[in-house]
C-alpha cells in the first residue's frame, strides 16, 4: 500500500482534456509520486475509464479524485473524496457524500478512500464557482486547517488556488498549523522555481494545468520538488 505521507509531487490529469501518448508516458515515467485523475466539468465515466486504461500501462500510483457520482469506477489505487470547507452549499460538504454512501456504501473499500478538506481560494476559477465557495480571510483558512485536523481528523487538507499562484506565506502558516494532516497545494505553478517555493511550505505539490501548457516545464517540477527540503515547523515563513 502506498503511503501519501511519503509523497512530495503529484501530477493531476483532467479526463476532459486532451493529452497524447508521448506526453502521458513522460508524465507517468517522470518520477512523480502519483497521478491524480479529476476535473471540474466534462468528467464522464467514459473519459475517466479511457484515461485510467492509458495510465495503467505504467507503474505510477493512480488516484481518482471524485468529480461526480457518475464517473466513479474501480481500478484506481486510491479514491480521494473532496469536501469543500468554504462552500456555501452543503451539497459540496456532505450531501453528495451521503448519496454516494447510500448508493455504493456496501462496495466501498474504506482502506482505499481518503477525504480531502478543500479550501477554494481563487474566486475567478471554475472550481470556486461550481462549488459555490465563498471568499475567506487568511485567519479563516488557518481555522479551517485546524478544523480539518483536530475536529474532522481528515488525512488531507488541500489549498486550491486553481489557475493562479497562491500566497507562499499563507501556505507556510497552514503548514505550521498541521501536525498529522497532509497539506496539499495546487494552483498556478508555472515553473520549477515556483514548485520548489511551494514544496518548501507544503507536503505535496499538485501540478495540473502546466502539463497541457508546457509539458517539458511541467516535468522539471518533479526534480525541483524532490531536491528541495521543507522548512522546519519552527521557522517563520515569509
Amino acid at each position: 500500500m502506498y503511503n501519501i505521507r511519503e509523497w512530495r509531487h503529484v501530477f493531476k490529469l483532467d479526463p476532459n482534456k486532451e493529452i497524447n501518448d508521448e506526453q502521458l508516458e513522460s508524465i507517468c515515467e517522470s518520477g512523480t509520486d502519483a497521478v491524480l485523475v479529476g476535473g471540474t466539468d466534462g468528467v464522464t465515466l467514459e473519459n475517466t475509464l479511457d484515461l485510467l486504461a492509458r495510465i495503467r500501462k505504467f507503474l505510477v500510483p493512480c488516484v481518482l479524485e471524485i468529480s461526480n457520482l457518475e464517473s466513479i469506477t474501480p481500478g484506481f489505487d486510491f479514491f480521494f473524496v473532496p469536501t469543500v470547507l468554504n462552500s456555501t452549499n452543503p451539497k459540496w460538504m456532505i450531501d453528495l457524500h451521503r448519496e454516494a454512501v447510500k448508493n455504493y456504501g456496501e462496495f466501498i473499500n474504506w482502506d482505499e478512500m481518503m477525504v480531502e478538506g478543500y479550501c477554494m481560494l481563487n474566486p475567478d476559477s471554475k472550481a470556486f464557482q461550481a462549488t459555490e465557495s465563498k471568499l475567506i480571510h487568511d485567519e479563516d483558512v488557518l481555522a479551517y486547517a485546524t478544523i480539518a485536523e483536530k475536529m474532522f481528523h481528515l488525512p488531507i487538507f488541500y489549498l486550491e488556488y486553481s489557475g493562479i499562484y497562491g500566497d507562499p506565506a499563507l501556505v507556510g502558516q497552514v503548514y505550521q498549523k498541521l501536525e498529522k494532516t497532509v497539506l496539499f497545494y495546487g494552483g498556478g505553478i508555472e515553473n520549477a522555481d515556483q514548485a520548489k517555493q511551494m514544496a518548501e511550505r507544503a507536503d505535496v505539490i499538485v501540478v495540473g494545468n502546466l502539463i497541457y501548457e508546457d509539458t517539458n516545464t511541467a516535468l522539471q517540477t518533479v526534480a525541483a520538488v524532490k531536491d528541495c527540503k521543507k522548512l522546519k515547523k519552527s521557522k517563520a515563513f515569509n
